[in-house]
């Protein structure tokens, strides 16, 4: 295994893959580089003397600029870099992408075909609640009905509560009428119970229009301020909507119907080495299978936004991105905050520096294919291809969103562990081997082979098998665990 690597021929900058001490030498770009102090893996080096106001390069790319002259051979982290990102940019549209056609695959999963021709990778029996005053009642039917009946011949049956659906106005209250309204709808839901108040801003009658025309055998709704023992009656609904799914079956389904989000969350130095590139080459290869791929987390776009504008399929795509960066941007500045407070301290510990560097391999989930569409919060996908969605950073409001927009599954890499899932599964894919082998309960691919001698295509068709597997039936490590949770993007006040 090679103990650090120089991701690109211009960069001023190579990274650690495992510890170097102090009067190592390493040989970078033609040259022999003592270096200077011990780097932690993960880790940036200096392979070249760097001037104070000089910027540093990775990825071939400026991540910030040197704030002090940097000898060769120094470590370069925060404490000697700054992000050169600011407000508001103007951006030209400069198309560097080439347009390729879908080739049909000869591989499949095994999926539920719905009745109105979506499919769905698990067949589970939901119950959503409109608001969360009637979080307990939801999470007692659910109790009850997975002590009565095993949850035997579906893949499950959870509650989903929520401290939203009162008490909001404007964009909050859209946002979570949206997001209950794409979880109700979603197809990895075999049935649904909607459980309303009656009393909430939410109004369930109200809300149940939002669903358009949907299937009322599979979604149910029930108003608890209407019945005089809501646990009996929820129970006998719940009872008639898993009679109707214990008769669904997994059929062979084409690989190109998959929708896979794209996430990653405690990100170290190895993140834009190996598991991001590995699903940046996994989103080529399913959307060039004509499959679906959804990037998100808007503010880690910060600072290489032009990479995937220049990739957009047309103008009126091009100018739909510029609006979903400048208008995140402006959502900091109008909250007083710098669009570059990122990244957290344990992106620090584990090697990133700056947003940009974070940015810069955090967009390498997206690969290398055209930007098809542009999804704003709570839009859900309707074509196929690379889609940008309109979502936060955080964890579980961004996968959230991602499982929302119809995502099957989300593909969540991690330098430094996370144990959480959203209401869809949530494969962990690690950076490193030590996380996947000290935290197995946890991750679900390892993807740190990249840098001990397994080679992308080797990995990527073992996991492109993971992913179909988990689309047929195989548990995510958070699905064992009972890890099933999901957060609303809120912005405004609470009445």
């Amino acid at each position: 295994m090679l103990k650090y690597i120089l991701i690109h021929p211009s960069d001023n900058v190579a990274v650690a893959l495992e510890d170097i001490q102090e009067g190592e030498e390493i040989f970078c770009g033609g040259q022999e580089v003592r270096v200077a102090e011990s780097i932690p893996a993960g880790h940036k080096v200096a392979v070249k003397d760097i001037r104070k106001g000089e910027n540093v390069i990775k990825y071939g790319y400026p991540i910030g600029h040197a704030t002090t002259d940097i000898a060769q051979g120094e470590w370069v982290n925060e404490n000697v870099l700054k992000t050169n990102l600011e407000g508001i940019t103007q951006y030209r549209y400069t198309p560097t992408f080439v347009t390729t056609t879908p080739m049909p695959s000869t591989k499949t999963f095994d999926g539920y075909v719905r009745k109105n021709g979506n499919v769905g990778v698990r067949n589970e029996l939901w119950i959503i609640p409109t608001v969360g005053c009637v979080n307990g009642v939801a999470e007692k039917l659910a109790r009850m009905m997975n002590e009565e009946t095993g949850a035997r011949y579906i893949d499950g049956i959870v509650a989903f509560p929520h401290n939203y659906g009162c008490s909001q106005l404007g964009d909050d209250h859209e946002n979570t009428r949206r997001i209950l309204r794409d979880m109700v709808l979603h197809p990895n839901a075999g049935g649904v119970l909607v459980i309303g108040l009656g009393c909430e801003n939410n109004q369930p009658e109200e809300f149940m229009k939002t669903l358009g025309d949907y299937d009322r055998k599979r979604i149910r709704l029930m108003v608890c301020q209407k019945e005089t023992d809501e646990i009996s009656r929820g129970m006998e609904i719940l009872r008639e909507l898993y009679a109707g799914m214990i008769n669904d079956c997994r059929t062979p389904v084409s690989m190109d119907k998959l929708r896979i989000g794209l996430k990653c969350g405690g990100s170290d130095g190895l993140s834009g080495i190996t598991a991001n590139p590995l699903l940046g080459m996994f989103s080529d290869y399913l959307v060039n299978h004509g499959g679906t791929t959804v990037l998100t987390e808007v503010p880690e776009m910060f600072g290489a936004e032009t990479l995937l504008m220049n990739r957009c399929k047309d103008e009126q795509t091009f100018q739909e991105t510029v609006a979903l960066i400048n208008d995140f941007k402006a959502y900091f500045i109008s909250h007083n905050q710098p669009i570059s407070e990122n990244p957290s301290p344990g992106n620090r510990a584990g090697g990133i520096s700056t947003l940009e560097e974070k940015s810069l391999g955090c967009t390498q989930k997206s690969g290398s294919a055209p930007v098809s569409a542009v999804l704003k919060y709570g839009d859900i996908i309707t074509n196929h291809g690379l889609h940008l969605l309109s979502a936060p950073g955080n964890d579980l409001v961004a996968s959230t969103a991602l499982a929302a927009a119809g995502c099957h599954i989300v593909l969540f890499t991690t330098g430094r562990g996370t144990p959480f899932g959203t209401f869809v599964p949530t494969a962990k894919i690690a950076t490193h081997t030590s996380l996947a082998v000290d935290k197995s309960n946890w991750i679900d691919f390892n993807a740190g082979t990249l840098v001990e001698g397994e080679a992308m295509p080797d990995v990527l068709e073992r996991f492109t098998d993971f992913v179909l597997a988990v689309a047929s039936g195989q548990q995510t490590k958070n699905e064992k665990s009972g890890y099933r949770d999901f957060a609303i993007f809120k912005s405004g006040v609470t009445l």
